[in-house]
């Protein structure tokens, strides 16, 4: 159980809250996850650093990064 959820809510719902979480432990160095949130910060920076209308414009902006 986190502390913090402790603090914030009282502890049935902290606990309730807590059991939906899965938490998933990943190397921190070599990790492939690593290289997936270096790409989606890049991405972000670079094409989607403003609010796009719909999905396909999305899609379109993203591709085009590519």
């Amino acid at each position: 159980m986190c502390k913090v959820e402790y603090e914030t809510f009282e502890p049935p719902e902290a606990r309730q809250l807590a059991e939906r979480l899965e938490i998933h432990y990943t190397p921190k160095q070599g990790s492939w996850l690593n290289i997936a949130e270096i790409e989606l910060s890049v991405i972000k920076g670079q094409c989607l650093d403003r609010r796009i209308a719909d999905i396909a414009t999305m899609r379109a902006e993203v591709a085009t990064w590519e």
